[in-house]
């Protein structure tokens, strides 16, 4: 589903490249910043021009809803052609994928970048008979998790993290994105 960089004292090799082959703000369609509370920075960049992503304020609430702790986050969302690019780029799979997580540290502050691909999401969550809302809020919150440690490489580690996405999303009102 998602995948991650090896986090060190500051950013991976991956992130740093990330950082340097993200476009400037100019031509994010939508770059939203939220001031830090408790700690917490949440930035949005939709540099796709799809009509299903939801509002920023959305993202943002999803990603701090698996925070619970300090951090500063990006959740970039982008079209297939940026997805598959920086999916080929970093994990050598020539096609764009759902969600991509990119993290810089672990442990006290939770630092990184998430990356959502538009129509990838919304073709899945078609495909899986789910609002895109709920898609949306479902990777968002699968990709932070990933941002602090998580993983599902194993059977242990996979229960362990769905079974956190489905008390976040709960708690978000959404349902049982496994059932």
């Amino acid at each position: 589903m998602a995948t991650q960089g090896k986090a060190s004292g500051g950013k991976t090799k991956k992130a740093r490249a990330l950082s340097a082959a993200t476009p400037p703000l100019k031509k994010v369609r939508r770059a939203v910043s939220e001031a830090p509370k408790a700690g917490a920075t949440v930035n949005i960049q939709i540099a796709s021009g799809s009509a299903e992503i939801p509002p920023p304020a959305r993202l943002r609430r999803w990603a701090r809803a698996a925070l619970g702790a300090r951090a500063e986050v990006t959740v970039r969302v982008v079209d297939g052609r940026e997805g598959r690019a920086l999916n080929h780029r970093y994990r050598h799979k020539d096609y764009a994928t759902n969600v991509l997580s990119f993290p810089y540290e672990s442990g006290r502050e939770t630092r990184g970048d998430i990356v959502l691909c538009a129509p990838v999401v919304a073709r899945e969550a078609r495909k899986q008979q789910k609002t895109v809302d709920a898609h949306y809020a479902h990777l968002t919150i699968h990709g932070v998790l990933h941002l602090r440690g998580y993983d599902h490489d194993t059977d242990a580690g996979a229960r362990i993290m769905e079974n956190r996405e489905r008390r976040v999303l709960l708690g978000l009102g959404f349902s049982d994105p496994y059932a």
